[in-house]
């Protein structure tokens, strides 16, 4: 029987999350406010198939007693779990999305640079520019806790793989789990927590816009905008 690890209660404000600026802060999950309504809008709006895909994504698949709807951020917020990046994350796989997010802007910065600058390389582009919009966000639960150093979830932190991650993730999330608390992989003195259940995803307010600048090195120059 695979272990559990331990479940710690956390206050977090101000958690840290970056996404790419081309993402929209709004969208219609944030004007209505219960699922019936969003089953009206789409008849209504006769919306194809692509393009209930490209502004809701993998909805069905977060149950509807877990849907945001109808507050400030809601699209932002559910955009996390219906859009999940092709392969998984470290704590997710490609059929639900998680809300990540950092305790320091530091943290997420070097989470942020290490995937966008690992999609740039893969295409062969590391001259080129990106914006990123962070998103700060605060929790009140109870989540599991990875940070202890238990060997028995070494295999969780493998900077190349994430099949150890993303199986203790499913388990956990299938057994009704919150999410996990965990060391920050790209960043030593990090710490992050992944959030299975959009209700959880607290406050979320937009802060500042940032520049990632590649100019043919891994590492990019990051600038703070206006």
């Amino acid at each position: 029987m695979t272990p559990l690890p331990p479940v710690t209660r956390v206050r977090l404000r101000s958690t840290h999350r970056l996404v790419p600026s081309r993402y929209p802060p709004v969208g219609i999950l944030d004007t209505v406010s219960r699922p019936e309504d969003l089953d009206l809008i789409i008849e209504l709006e006769s919306w194809t198939n692509d393009r209930v895909s490209g502004e809701l994504g993998l909805l069905h698949t977060i149950p509807r007693g877990e849907w945001v709807m109808g507050r400030p951020m809601a699209s932002v917020v559910m955009a996390a779990f219906c859009h999940p990046r092709p392969g998984g994350g470290r704590f997710n796989d490609e059929t639900r999305g998680a809300w990540y997010g950092a305790r320091t802007l530091e943290t997420a910065h070097a989470e942020a640079v290490y995937h966008r600058t690992r999609e740039l390389a893969e295409v062969g582009v590391l001259d080129t520019r990106v914006e990123m919009r962070l998103y700060l966000a605060d929790f009140n639960a109870r989540f599991h806790d990875l940070r202890g150093g238990d060997r028995a979830f070494a295999a969780c932190y493998a900077p190349d793989s994430y099949a150890a991650s993303q199986q203790l993730a499913r388990a956990l999330l299938d057994a009704g789990s919150n999410g996990l608390l965990c060391r920050s992989v790209r960043d030593p003195k990090g710490e992050c927590l992944a959030a299975f259940r959009p209700p959880l995803v607290l406050n979320v307010r937009p802060g500042a816009h940032f520049e990632y600048r590649w100019s043919g090195s891994l590492q990019p120059a990051i600038r703070r905008l206006g």
